[in-house]
């Protein structure tokens, strides 16, 4: 049977979900994560859709991919097809062809698994290795520390508190209320909780989302910040650790995270709250 490219409805997110939880599972190499689509779902149902496609054979989707951004995307594969010829050149015919609609012409990049035959197909089309992320990874096997803070469960009553972290933290972030609630009604969120860590006088000082795909398999933190206005006090490293501690109570079997490796501040905040760096990984992009 030929691959198909698909591009789900909203009703059919659902699927796209639980099939990504499917292909979690510890030790995998970095990939797209139903976090990244939870997280994406800020935008709304219609927009989440819009941006996703399936690579499918015989009935079987094989590859999910999310458009993260107009010139971004971040696609991976089940485990047994990372290396299935057919489908990798009928992906990469998919992304240097902007009349097929994945992406555009232009400077535009992929993010897949390493080690699979895509990234191989696209160097062989003169696509050029992007700047380097570090992914780290904490393994939630054991109890996780008290992360020193009081920490809050963001629940209705706190989603303004949240949003104004959010936006304080990353500069130019158009996070609002509207856009939590439309997060947290995604079928991703689910398996999800957002977190507030309030210092010794009450200020909201950090914030963080944690997704799972399910029991015993990896969680994920995106995003995780700290209020311009309380830096510097160790706040990151604590709110990290809080983050670890739900996920392992969600049941999560590890924790995952990515950074680029020129952040180097937040590649050492996670180090800080016991994640351990794993081999860089990078993007491919066409000129």
């Amino acid at each position: 049977m030929a691959i198909l490219t698909g591009k789900p409805a909203a009703d059919e997110l659902a699927e796209a979900v639980r099939v990504l939880r499917e292909w979690q599972y510890d030790g995998a190499p970095h990939q797209l994560h139903p976090g990244d689509l939870g997280w994406f779902w800020r935008f709304g149902e219609e927009a989440t859709a819009a941006a996703v496609r399936t690579w499918s054979r015989d009935g079987r989707v094989l590859a999910i991919g999310l458009l993260d951004g107009a010139d971004l995307l971040r696609v991976t594969m089940a485990r047994d097809a990372q290396q299935d010829g057919e489908l990798a050149q009928h992906l990469v015919d998919d992304v240097i062809d902007p009349d097929r609609g994945v992406l555009p012409a232009g400077r535009v990049a992929v993010e897949a698994p390493k080690g699979a035959l895509v990234q191989e197909l696209l160097a062989g089309q003169g696509w050029q290795v992007d700047e380097p992320w570090t992914p780290l990874h904490r393994d939630l096997t054991e109890p996780v520390a008290d992360p020193g803070l009081r920490i809050e469960v963001v629940g209705p009553e706190l989603v303004p508190v949240r949003t104004a972290v959010q936006r304080s933290a990353f500069g130019g972030s158009t996070f609002t209320d509207e856009r939590w609630h439309a997060m947290a009604a995604g079928v991703a969120y689910a398996d999800a909780r957002c977190l507030l860590a309030y210092d010794g006088d009450g200020n909201a000082v950090a914030t963080v989302t944690v997704w799972t795909a399910g029991p015993g398999k990896p969680g994920l933190i995106e995003p995780m910040g700290v209020h311009q206005d309380h830096r510097g006090h160790g706040h990151g490293r604590a709110i990290t650790i809080a983050a670890a501690a739900a996920l392992r109570e969600l049941g999560a079997s590890s924790a995952l995270v990515a950074t680029p490796s020129s952040n180097v501040g937040a590649v050492a905040t996670y180090r800080s709250g016991g994640f351990e760096p794993l081999p860089e990984v990078w993007d491919y992009y066409r000129a």
